[in-house]
């Protein structure tokens, strides 16, 4: 886990969690432990990637852009837990 602190970018609207956690790849197994606003922005990517696959009409462009945004605020602020979670 980073122990520097991390700033929430302006554009994310988002919940921000109180506290991070453990979290599991689900295609290799591996782990990686989260602080609380890399949590919020990993649940963040996790469902716009959801509604993305299952909805795909209904996603605006904003939507894909702050998609994308969040995926470069990851690999810049822990580019490990990237490479581990989302690569």
């Amino acid at each position: 886990m980073k122990t520097k602190e991390q700033t929430v970018p302006k554009w994310f609207k988002g919940m921000i969690y109180d506290k991070g956690e453990l979290v599991t790849n689900p295609f290799s197994g591996d782990r990686v432990e989260l602080s609380a606003v890399e949590l919020s922005m990993y649940d963040f990517i996790m469902g716009s990637q959801y509604v993305m696959e299952v909805a795909p009409k209904t996603v605006t462009e904003k939507q894909i852009n702050e998609f994308h945004k969040a995926l470069s605020w990851f690999r810049k602020n822990n580019s490990d837990a990237y490479m581990t979670l989302l690569d």
